[in-house]
């Protein structure tokens, strides 16, 4: 019987011990914990199909611009700025963009927060989000690239006429400040 008792002491000791050791969910999130978030994510996978769905809504814009400017510009502007756009989305280094977000991850989220994340997207919900979530955002993308181009247009007009006011505040004030040296 004593020696079951000081097993069982020893047992015990060594399960508190090893309790302790596991990390608390408030503890800082590892760059182990970020990875494994964004394993669940399949993030890899969504970056390059974000950018893939990212396409069919820029070329559009350099249709519309290329509609709107005709006159101004060269006949094979619409295929040289797609050729460009889709030259740069592939030269996209994915993986390293992703790295460069884990302190992101880290500074934002707890070690409990990311594993309750991860656990989420391992769900079927969690990966159907995951899933829709590209045709979403290019669906979305499209919808709102009419108002971003007409919003810069209008920031565009808005500024040039701001720039034309401070550089003729700033004549007067020049032109008076020569007057005022000349007396």
């Amino acid at each position: 019987m004593k020696r079951f008792l000081i097993l069982f002491t020893l047992l015990s000791a060594f399960s508190l011990h090893a309790l302790a050791q596991e990390a608390s969910p408030d503890a800082p999130a590892t760059k182990e914990d970020v990875q494994n978030y964004l394993d669940a994510m399949h993030s890899d996978e969504m970056m390059i199909q974000m950018m893939d769905a990212m396409e069919n809504p820029l070329h559009k814009m350099v249709h519309e611009q290329y509609l709107k400017d005709q006159d101004k510009l060269p006949p094979d502007f619409e295929q040289r700025m797609n050729k460009l756009m889709d030259d740069m989305l592939k030269g996209m280094p994915l993986k390293e963009i992703m790295q460069v977000t884990v302190p992101t991850y880290q500074k934002h989220f707890t070690k409990g927060e990311l594993q309750a994340l991860t656990q989420f997207y391992s769900t079927p919900t969690g990966q159907k989000i995951l899933k829709e979530m590209p045709a979403i955002m290019a669906e979305a993308m499209e919808a709102m690239t009419p108002i971003m181009i007409k919003n810069m247009e209008q920031m565009k007009t808005s500024l040039e006429q701001q720039v034309a006011e401070m550089l003729r505040e700033s004549r007067k004030q020049n032109s008076h400040k020569s007057d005022v040296t000349r007396d």
